[in-house]
C-alpha cells in the first residue's frame, strides 16, 4: 500500500483510508445510532483493511453514538502494540453525541469530546483531529486556539476542518497551522474544484476525499426508471442525492459504465483511480459496508490513469 504524508501534519497515511462511519451506526445520525455494522462485522472489515496495507483509520466521536471509537479501540486492544503502533487514527468532533444533545466547536466542548474519545479508542494521543462541520456560534479562532494547545500538550498529531468551505480554512490559517482538509469530492461532486483545492495546493494543506462514490452512485448499483436496492443509501438517507436523479447524471453513468467495461474493471476502480490521481487528493476515505468492497479501492491504488485520461473521465460528468 502507497502512503504520503499528509500536507503539513508530518504524517503519513495510506493512500486508502478506512472509513469507520457506519460501525455501530449510520454515519452522525442519532436514529440510527445502533444500527450498520455490528462489532463482529466492524472487527472483520478492520482486519481486512489490516491485512491488505490500510493503516489509517477515520471515525468521528459521534458515529454511531460513540460505538465506531468504541469499536475501533476493542479491536486495537485486541492486537497489540505491534499493530497499535502502525495505525493512524483520525477522529472528528462537532455532532451530537445523542437525540437532543449539544454539538459545536467551543473550546471547553472540545476538550471534554477529545477525552472521550481517547477513553474510547484507548489511546493517550490522537494522531489526526477534524472539526467535523462549521459551527456559526464559535468563532474560528476559539476553536483554532484550542486546536493548537492539544497540539502543543501532544494530545493531538495534527488537526483540520471537515465539511469546511474556503472561507474557513482562510481564517484557519490566519490563526494557526491546520494540516488539511476533509470534504466531500468525487466524480459526482466537484465543488471543491473551484476554492478548497486551489487553496490546498497553495497553502501546501492536504486533501482527503470522503464519499469518494458519492453514496453508491459511481458503482453502478443505480439504475434509471429502477427502485434502488434494499438497505442501500438511497433507501436508508436518499436526501443528500436526490439532486441526482437527472438524465445528466444518467447519461454520465453510462459513459463511466463503457469505459469501465472497455479497461475490464469496475466503475467504482474507475471513479477511484480518477480521484487518486487528482494532484491535490493524498488519500481517499472508503467506507465498505463488507471486506470485499474494500477490493475497487485497492485495485485503484495500483493503476495509473494519466492527466489525458482523468480529463476525458472527468468531462464526462461536466
Amino acid at each position: 500500500m502507497e502512503h504520503r504524508t499528509l500536507g503539513r501534519s508530518g504524517i503519513d497515511v495510506s493512500r486508502v483510508i478506512l472509513g469507520c462511519g457506519n460501525f455501530g451506526g449510520v454515519g452522525s445520525a442519532p436514529a440510527f445510532f445502533g444500527q450498520g455494522e455490528t462489532r463482529e462485522q466492524a472487527f472483520a472489515i478492520m482486519d481486512a483493511a489490516w491485512e491488505a496495507g490500510i493503516t489509517t483509520f477515520d471515525t468521528a466521536d459521534a458515529y454511531g453514538g460513540g460505538r465506531s471509537e468504541a469499536m475501533i479501540g476493542d479491536w486495537l486492544r485486541g492486537k497489540g502494540g505491534a499493530v497499535r503502533d502502525r495505525i493512524v487514527l483520525t477522529t472528528k468532533t462537532f455532532n451530537p453525541m445523542d437525540e437532543g444533545g449539544d454539538s459545536g466547536l467551543a473550546p471547553a466542548r472540545v476538550r471534554r469530546q477529545i477525552a472521550a474519545s481517547l477513553e474510547r479508542l484507548g489511546v493517550d494521543r490522537i494522531d489526526l483531529y477534524l472539526a467535523h462541520d462549521v459551527d456559526p456560534e464559535t468563532p474560528i479562532a476559539e476553536t483554532i486556539g484550542v486546536f493548537e494547545q492539544l497540539r502543543a500538550e501532544g494530545t493531538i498529531g495534527a488537526y483540520g476542518g471537515s465539511n469546511v468551505d474556503v472561507s474557513w480554512l482562510e481564517e484557519a490559517l490566519r490563526h494557526g497551522r491546520p494540516a488539511w482538509a476533509q470534504n466531500s469530492y468525487s466524480l459526482l461532486d466537484r465543488h471543491d474544484e473551484t476554492g478548497v483545492l486551489p487553496l490546498c495546493a497553495r497553502e501546501g494543506l492536504g486533501y482527503t476525499p470522503f464519499s469518494p462514490l458519492a453514496g453508491g452512485w459511481l458503482t453502478g448499483k443505480y439504475r434509471r426508471d429502477e427502485e434502488p436496492p434494499a438497505g442501500s443509501r438511497m433507501t436508508l438517507r436518499p436526501e443528500p442525492y436526490l439532486e441526482l436523479q437527472t438524465d445528466a447524471v444518467w447519461n454520465a453513468l453510462d459513459g463511466l459504465r463503457t469505459l469501465a467495461a472497455e479497461r475490464a474493471m469496475s466503475m467504482a476502480t474507475l471513479a477511484f483511480a480518477w480521484l487518486l490521481a487528482q494532484p491535490q487528493v493524498t488519500a481517499i476515505v472508503v467506507g465498505p459496508r463488507r471486506p470485499e468492497q474494500l477490493d475497487p479501492a485497492l485495485e485503484a491504488v495500483a493503476l495509473r490513469v494519466s492527466p489525458t485520461e482523468a480529463e476525458a473521465i472527468g468531462k464526462l460528468f461536466a
